[in-house]
């Protein structure tokens, strides 16, 4: 699995005009992706990886202090573009597999004691940030 996180000191996802998920104080906004290989194992260990990043103001992590995080999926993190000018789009587990692994992960945070915000599977998102730092990290499990 892969995901970008970023350091925010707030961010939203609205779809069709509606607020679907918000976090308003300091937290993780996380773009997440799965491909082909990715399975249950994969999705507990981004989770604890996220629920323990040390990104926070004075090196703390969402554990540390109660944190948010707003998880939001996003294939193209799998995009090559590599080659000509258009991406491919191969690499990315196909939804059918991928929601189960993104959900998988927002249910991890939970169990972990996480207050986590989502975006809405595969719908158009508008996705707003506050970048703190800014700090962006990619991580891949």
């Amino acid at each position: 699995m892969r995901a970008v996180v970023q350091r925010v000191s707030s961010a939203s996802v609205v779809v069709d005009g509606q607020v679907v998920g918000a976090i308003d104080e300091p937290g993780l906004l996380v773009l997440v992706a799965a491909t082909h290989t990715d399975g249950p194992a994969e999705a507990a260990r981004l989770a604890g990886k996220l629920w323990g990043l040390r990104i926070l103001h004075g090196e703390k992590s969402c554990s540390d202090i109660g944190a948010p995080l707003l998880v939001v999926s996003q294939f193209t993190l799998y995009g090559d573009a590599r080659k000509g000018r258009r991406p491919t789009w191969q690499a990315a587990a196909p939804g059918p597999v991928a929601e189960p692994l993104v959900e998988m992960v927002v249910d991890e945070l939970r169990s972990l004691g996480a207050h986590v915000e989502t975006g809405v599977f595969g719908a158009d998102m508008k996705v707003s940030l506050t970048n703190d730092g800014p700090i962006t990290l990619l991580i891949e499990v």
